[in-house]
């Protein structure tokens, strides 16, 4: 369940720039109002005059006077609501499109431990669905609702003074469909909040399913996916039948409410007349104020019915922003500059959770240029050294050093920008190949990127593509696993930054690939700090330094010689994988 924000702090602090226009927005609607709200008064002296007319003469001229202030009345009030309509509708999306820049604004700067943490459908709905569930309530409805609640005060003020009695005939009527109204209202809240939180399941399932929907197929879990699916979609449809059930008893309600004020005041008013109290004008007018009255009321329900799916969503989105911001900038000011490449780890204690440490006591010192592997079973703590490095987590204990400088007062953009670095997973973005070769850096000549193709051996293929390095990689591209991480590895290698990230980046080739990757990248990881990370141990021998982790901690450090002839745990590791490899 997803925790309640009060949102009025929210929307004074998002929705601030926007006061002033909503404020005079409000004033429109009054002016705007006006002709409805006067209208029946002149409609009133009009059926007056002509009843007199019956017994005499009609005064054409005073009828034609008062049609004429009529129709001035009604234009002016026209242009007054279609200003109010279009500065409401200015509103709403730009208020929407500054939360949709927030919300981009916000993700680069929470910390990576929010993402550890949420589920990515979950977040994922928050920056579409639920916004554009808010954005599209807010226009539909906000406007209205304005429009509504001023024609609702102005016409009780027309008809208290046109005669009481009946004005409260009518208000009482009304009164008792503006209590279940809001009873209703209370009642369904919280299906809406369950909506959105369901959509929000559902949409972060179908996100996973999909991504995952060859591991589905291979493993015959179709039928059990469709019944999750199932399961979710018919929490989602439950909340939404009720929510949408609940406010959907309000449009009848207020019909009843409005059938009932007509009775009410037709018989009160008829009895009004017979004892000469009001003339028939009256009852004329406020028939009129009936229907004025009760259609707002009307509009006001379905807005506030609306309006409640954007309350939910807008808690969603709302919570999001308010999350804490990543503090690993905060008391950093220093920029590296004419970077050697030397990294030092102090005493490094870190753990994802207070009561679970991943790294204990962890110190190395890597010389500028040096090639050091980090290697050790799953779950060693190898990746998380290098997420440490590059200042995605705060270290418990220790410090990490680049250049004889703390990371803790170094901005972790100026700590980034000296690394390049290949994941295990290939991301490549819809774009041409030289442009995702040039990543974030379009300063780069394109020969560049040439000779870095050449040296992973990927240049004859992307020759070989349709336009070359200008082919848009986009669903009509097709490329293996290899291909991309090759692709991914060049686009490292161009920028040539001083320090380099290997993170599995051999993993998803051939043997043949890799014997060829791993020329490349002896010459180009030389002259430049690598930091290697692999389970194919065959890819490290040449290493000036393998760092062997077990349980967060060094069991042994040295180069490969040193450490096949001490016959430790390294030395277990490789003869197991030399053994499955000729097995």
């Amino acid at each position: 369940m997803t925790k309640q924000t009060n949102l009025i702090p929210g929307i004074k602090k998002y929705g601030r720039p926007y006061i002033p226009q909503v404020i005079i927005a409000v004033f429109l609607a009054a002016f705007g109002n006006i002709a409805t709200i006067v209208g029946p008064n002149q409609l009133s002296k009009i059926t007056n005059l002509i009843s007199k007319g019956l017994r005499g003469s009609i005064d054409v001229s005073q009828v034609m006077r008062i049609v004429v202030i009529l129709g001035i009345i009604y234009g002016v009030g026209a242009l007054m609501s279609y200003g109010q309509g279009f500065l409401m509708a200015n509103v709403s999306q730009n208020f929407t499109r500054d939360l949709r820049t927030k919300i981009s604004q916000k993700i680069n700067r929470l910390p990576i431990s929010y993402y550890d943490k949420h589920d990515e459908g979950d977040t994922l709905s928050r920056v579409t669905n639920d916004l554009d569930t808010f954005g599209q309530a807010l226009n539909q409805s906000l406007g209205t609702l304005i429009s509504s609640i001023v024609l609702i005060v102005g016409t009780i003020l027309m008809m208290t003074v046109t005669n009481w009695i009946l004005s409260l005939t009518a208000i009482v009527s009304a009164f008792i469909g503006i209590v279940l109204t809001v009873v209703l209202l209370q009642h369904s809240q919280k299906y809406f909040n369950q909506q959105q939180n369901n959509l929000a399941d559902v949409s972060g399932y179908v996100e996973e399913v999909y991504s995952g929907h060859q591991v589905v197929k291979t493993y015959n879990g179709t039928k059990n996916a469709k019944k999750e699916f199932t399961d979710r979609n018919q929490k989602l449809a439950s909340s939404v039948w009720k929510s949408q059930f609940i406010s959907g008893i309000m449009q009848p309600l207020m019909t009843f409410i409005g059938n009932l004020s007509y009775v009410s005041v037709s018989v009160i008013g008829a009895l009004l007349v017979l004892n000469n109290t009001i003339s028939i004008g009256v009852v004329v007018a406020f028939m009129v104020y009936v229907r004025i009255f009760t259609q707002p009321l009307s509009q006001v329900t379905q807005a506030f019915s609306s309006l409640q799916s954007a309350k939910a969503a807008l808690h969603r989105v709302f919570e999001f922003l308010e999350e804490p911001d990543d503090q690993a900038d905060q008391d950093a000011d220093t920029e590296l500059k004419d970077v050697k490449g030397r990294i030092d780890f102090e005493h490094v204690s870190f753990g994802y959770n207070h009561n679970e440490t991943i790294i204990k006591d962890f110190n190395a010192h890597i010389e500028p240029g040096e090639k050091v592997a980090i290697v050790g079973p799953t779950g060693s703590g190898k990746t998380t050294l290098i997420s440490l490095l590059m200042g995605f987590y705060q270290i418990d204990e220790g410090s990490i050093k680049i250049d004889n400088k703390n990371i803790n007062t170094i901005t972790k953009q100026s700590i980034r920008d000296q690394f390049d670095m290949v994941l295990q997973d290939a991301w490549l973005f819809e774009d041409t190949i030289m442009n995702n070769l040039k990543y974030n850096d379009p300063n780069i000549d394109d020969d560049q990127v040439i000779e870095a193709a050449k040296a992973v051996g990927i240049d004859h293929f992307i020759r070989t593509l349709p336009k070359g390095y200008d082919t848009v990689l986009n669903d009509s591209v097709t490329l293996s696993v290899g291909q991309k991480q090759l692709m991914t590895i060049a686009r490292a290698l161009v920028r040539n930054r001083p320090m380099l990230i290997l993170d599995e980046a051999t993993s998803s080739v051939d043997t043949r690939t890799e014997e060829q990757l791993q020329k490349a990248m002896d010459i180009l990881t030389k002259g430049r700090t690598s930091l290697v990370i692999a389970h194919r141990l065959s890819t490290i021998k040449n290493a000036d330094k393998i760092i062997v982790l077990k349980d967060g901690k060094i069991l042994e450090t040295g180069n490969h010689q040193e450490l096949m002839n001490e016959n430790g745990f390294y030395a277990s590791l490789y003869n197991s994988q030399f053994e499955s490899l000729t097995a």
